[in-house]
């Protein structure tokens, strides 16, 4: 029997943007994925990629799951655990909002919080922290997210036909930034399997190497992190992006992001995270430069709770030099 609470993952509404699209001739959509049990998008991947390893025998009973983490697939993977009777190891770097770490905590999951200076080839760098726990740790499972396939199928067998059948097949354009690129590449690619016209656009932050690399097919060397969005932008290119099914990138700012995502709150009700954000503003940005009448669809990857001591937060704005 499928447990109740993981039957809720996935169905989540659809809504047309009403005040902020200033772009009478295009219609922005943006489905609302903190209706997911654990408050994000990440449930999808999480729970597939769980039930894979349980299939094929890559996570047994009384197993331990091990994965890095910006705070959304943490959520997601304490939760699945805590429904299915698995510990939960889970890494993430320093800048993730106290709010994300404590949720984890909160599903009885254990936490290890790593610098997010670290050098992408550092043992501190959460990401191979996580992987140095999982050769350590007896029975464990890793889910590898940015690496692992089954990521961006979660959303090629879930995301992707619901936002088709949501639109009854009018999306023209789809829009999303990416950290393991699983959401961009698993819907993108079924959006065009659909309709070959369809445009996939990702926004990435100032100082992710996923621009760069987008434009010139090298990769650069990785800057210091230098920007706050959480959960997007990357220091290495994770496996599970596919960049062949993206046409454009936009890059954008941290003021972009946390500005639209209050935008958002405040005008429409629609009460999300930073990538959420980043993501309607490239849905407009990208509005302005058509002509002809056009179907937008972007995601709100998760809920502006987690980040209530962040950018919801004017005097941490203030403080970070940001506007309100």
């Amino acid at each position: 029997m499928i447990n109740p609470v993981l039957e809720t993952i996935g169905n989540t509404p659809l809504v047309k943007l009403q005040k902020i699209n200033p772009y009478s001739h295009i219609d922005i959509y943006v489905k609302l994925e903190f209706f997911n049990p654990s408050g994000s998008i990440k449930d999808r991947i999480v729970n597939h990629i769980i039930n894979d390893a349980i299939e094929t025998g890559q996570l047994i009973k009384g197993g331990v799951i091990i994965e890095n983490t910006s705070g959304n697939t943490g959520a997601a993977v304490a939760m699945n655990a805590a429904i299915r009777g698995y510990k939960a190891i889970l890494t993430m770097p320093d800048k993730v909002s106290i709010e994300k770490q404590n949720a984890l905590k909160a599903f009885g999951a254990e936490v290890v919080v790593c610098p997010t200076s670290a050098a992408p080839d550092s043992p501190e760098h959460y990401v191979n922290k996580a992987r140095s726990l999982a050769t350590e740790t007896p029975n464990s499972f890793m889910l590898n997210q940015y690496d692992n396939k089954k990521n961006p199928e979660a959303h090629y067998k879930s995301t992707g036909p619901e936002i088709w059948k949501q639109t009854d097949g009018k999306v023209t354009h789809f829009v999303a930034a990416g950290s393991t690129g699983g959401t961009i590449s698993g819907i993108g690619q079924y959006l065009k399997d659909q309709n070959s016209t369809i445009k996939n656009i990702m926004p990435d932050p100032f100082g992710s190497i996923y621009y760069e690399y987008f434009k010139t097919g090298v990769e650069p060397e990785p800057e210091e992190n230098t920007y706050q969005v959480e959960g997007v932008g990357e220091d290495h290119i994770a496996h599970a992006m596919d960049f062949s099914v993206v046409d454009e990138m936009y890059q954008f700012t941290d003021q972009d992001a946390f500005g639209m995502a209050r935008k958002l709150a405040q005008e429409e009700g629609i009460f999300g995270g930073g990538t959420g954000g980043a993501n309607v503003w490239a849905a407009i940005k990208l509005a302005s430069t058509l002509k002809e009448p056009a179907v937008i669809v972007t995601v709100i990857p998760d809920n502006g709770v987690k980040y209530m001591s962040k950018f919801y937060n004017d005097q941490w704005m203030l403080d970070q030099g940001h506007t309100l």
